[in-house]
């Protein structure tokens, strides 16, 4: 998956599922907006020492956590790619989820 980095859509970043899981195993996203629902500058910085804080707290997981580095640190990571990044997550949260409801409803 591909999500734009900038408006006008040229500068792009790869997101693998793996990286999507790790955000929902370790709810990286939870409380991630201020108080008005805005995603800023601010709410990566706060992501990025969340999961500094994580990595340093965790010895067994600091690998899988440091998987997800590449997208919160590539250079053209800034608030709207954050922005897309929740919404690609928010995407294949709905999408994980339909499949598993028609898996259940085809087993029965």
């Amino acid at each position: 998956m591909k999500i734009n980095a900038n408006a006008s859509g040229t500068r792009t970043i790869d997101v693998a599922e793996v990286q999507l899981q790790i955000i929902k195993k370790y709810s990286l996203f939870d409380r991630i907006a201020n108080s008005t629902g805005v995603i800023d500058e601010e709410s990566l910085n706060k992501l990025r020492l969340t999961v500094r804080s994580l990595i340093a707290s965790q010895t067994m997981a600091s690998k899988e956590l440091l998987d997800i580095c590449p997208i919160l640190y590539h250079e053209d990571m800034k608030a709207l790619g954050l922005k897309n990044l929740i919404k690609c997550y928010t995407e294949w949260i709905a999408d994980t989820e339909a499949e598993k409801a028609e898996t259940e409803s085809t087993d029965e």
